[in-house]
């Protein structure tokens, strides 16, 4: 009996030596749509000039919105992410929408990307930040422009490498990073990035929208959505599940995982919300885990305008039978992905929690 704890105790402390000088485990922050924004609204707002009457109704209430959660309940998520920082940190990565958008001015557009990348630097100890744009990101006057040119630049500093598109890739060890427009997704660019990563330990892709439809009325907002796409979605889709890739995206403002089997592959993606938009989703509660009830939920929505949203069952459909894992939470929160030769693993940190209200096994 000594003589297997002395085996087991050598077990131990060999496995926690190698842990310890296993450069291929890593930890990285996660953030989802952020909308940045602040009080008054006429600060990034004051040259907004929507014309569409029911458009501008919606947008001012988004306005208020962000004003209200960025004056006490976003401060505090973002300093929970913050102590999600420990030694073996490389990044923080930010799903787009970083900011509201919505400026009617260029100049103004820039400033708020410009103080929203300080603001986070500044919370998160100058860790690496990586985003992805949104489409909030390139939403108002001029707003596209100046994006494409400011966060590239920006970009370049974080990862220490030239970025010059809104479509680019890194690594981190052995695992790939792909960071995907999904507003204007480039093709080649992408084809080019997932035919490097076949070396890849991991494949990691990162898009505002969803790779896979989100059951919500603008189902049809992922990669490659439109109806006139579906060959292209297909395509790539058939590459995405070759390189069993993981997706995190943002856009839904929901948390939550969707583990898709299909054409010869694997999807895994997990949709990050930091959107602490009303105190209740500081909480961490779930919709459904059914995915028996992908595509039900949106039954009971009609889109912003009031009108009624279309039967996409076929769409659904199509990706039911492939599910086998399917979690929906409208919670909203910091999130830590752990990831070693051992797997992929995200903790979400509801709201500003202490300990992890969720734990999502990914790979």
């Amino acid at each position: 009996m000594k003589k297997l704890l002395l085996i087991v105790a050598a077990i131990l402390l060999y496995s926690t030596h190698v842990n310890a000088q296993d450069s291929s485990s890593y930890s990285i922050v996660l953030l989802g749509d952020t909308h940045f924004d602040t009080e008054p609204a006429s600060v990034y707002h004051s040259n907004y000039n929507e014309k569409v009457e029911w458009l501008n109704r919606v947008q001012r209430a988004e306005f208020a919105r962000n004003g209200e959660m960025w004056r006490e309940r976003c401060p505090r998520l973002m300093d929970r992410a913050s102590r999600l920082i420990t030694k073996d940190t490389r990044m923080a990565i930010q799903m787009g929408d970083l900011i509201q958008g919505d400026c009617g001015k260029g100049e103004v557009h820039q400033q708020m990307l410009e103080d929203v990348m300080n603001d986070f630097k500044h919370r998160l100890g100058d860790l690496p930040l990586v985003t992805v744009v949104g489409n909030h990101d390139i939403r108002g006057t001029d707003a596209e422009s100046v994006y494409k040119s400011y966060m590239p630049k920006r970009m370049s500093e974080e990862l220490g490498k030239n970025i010059e598109k809104t479509t680019f890739g890194f690594w981190i060890g052995n695992d790939a990073y792909i960071v995907v427009d999904f507003n204007t997704p480039d093709d080649n660019e992408l084809e080019r990035l997932l035919e490097e990563a076949k070396s890849a330990r991991y494949t990691f892709v990162i898009v505002h929208g969803p790779v896979l439809p989100f059951d919500s009325s603008s189902c049809r907002w992922f990669l490659y959505g439109s109806e006139n796409d579906t060959a292209k979605r297909r395509h790539f889709r058939r590459l995405f599940a070759q390189r069993n890739i993981i997706c995190l995206c943002g856009h839904t403002h929901w948390t939550g995982i969707s583990d898709w089997w299909g054409d010869g592959g694997r999807i895994t993606q997990f949709n990050a919300n930091s959107v602490w938009s009303i105190p209740e989703k500081g909480k961490y509660t779930i919709t459904t885990q059914d995915a028996k009830t992908y595509g039900e939920l949106r039954k009971n929505t009609k889109h912003d305008n009031g009108s009624a949203i279309k039967d996409e069952s076929a769409l659904f459909a199509e990706y039911r039978k492939g599910l086998r894992k399917y979690i929906v939470s409208p919670s909203a929160g910091s999130y830590r992905m752990n990831v070693s030769r051992l797997g992929v693993t995200i903790d979400f940190y509801a709201g500003d929690s202490e300990e992890p209200s969720a734990h999502f096994l990914i790979r």
